[in-house]
């Protein structure tokens, strides 16, 4: 009984730092933003190295995952949730590197002028790190119907995108000068148009934790 206790803290445990780690991917993908909207290299270069962060925090409890799998008699519904814990790390890293991404945007970019205001990008940022945050709690609170609604919700974020992309591809067509800026852009809004995919697939691991079914929900990405 003692050991099943122990097994049970250690399960709560590495659930909580999956939300930290939720919450540090969340953070760094709107502070991503935000240096591209005040033009903060400095902010972008620090974005850039707390990456490392990150990615070793994956680590920590990938290897608390696969310790608690080796040590104890793991039964069917417990080892789903750490399985998918395993799966979800990974998407809350690439969520990370998204993050990373745009910051490297942010830095070729420099001091070049905006080629206009970022009124749908922020829109894209707060809508996909929203979903992030609740599919972590729906994670935690082994909620599948909640995943399931949060995952279609990557439709709002996919129209958005093509807005976007639609409108810059106008400024483009009007003054091939603008290309390059409108061009950079557009890989923001991609990463995260991808950002929100990843989010997406942690739903999908939410619904199969609780139910042990794997359901395809919209254009996930692996």
């Amino acid at each position: 009984m003692e050991i099943r206790a122990s097994y049970h803290k250690r399960l709560r445990e590495i659930q909580d730092d999956i939300l930290v780690m939720g919450s540090m991917s969340e953070k760094a993908l709107l502070r991503s933003v935000q240096v591209l909207k005040d033009r903060d290299l400095a902010g972008a270069k620090q974005i850039i190295a707390d990456d490392a962060v990150i990615n070793r925090k994956r680590f920590e409890i990938e290897e608390a995952c696969i310790q608690l799998i080796a040590r104890q008699q793991t039964m069917a519904g417990d080892l789903r949730t750490i399985v998918c814990a395993l799966y979800i790390i990974t998407e809350l890293e690439r969520i990370g590197d998204y993050a990373e991404g745009i910051a490297k945007i942010v830095v070729m970019i420099g001091d070049e002028p905006p080629l206009k205001p970022l009124i749908d990008i922020p829109r894209m940022v707060d809508k996909t790190t929203s979903m992030l945050r609740r599919s972590m709690a729906a994670f935690v609170n082994r909620d599948a119907d909640t995943a399931k609604k949060i995952a279609a919700e990557d439709d709002d974020v996919d129209q958005l995108y093509d807005q976007i992309f639609r409108e810059l591809l106008t400024f483009m067509m009007e003054d091939p000068r603008t290309i390059t800026r409108a061009t950079r852009l557009i890989w923001v809004a991609h990463n995260l148009e991808r950002a929100a995919d990843r989010v997406t697939n942690i739903c999908e691991r939410v619904v199969f934790a609780v139910t042990g079914k794997m359901e395809e929900m919209g254009a996930s990405t692996y």
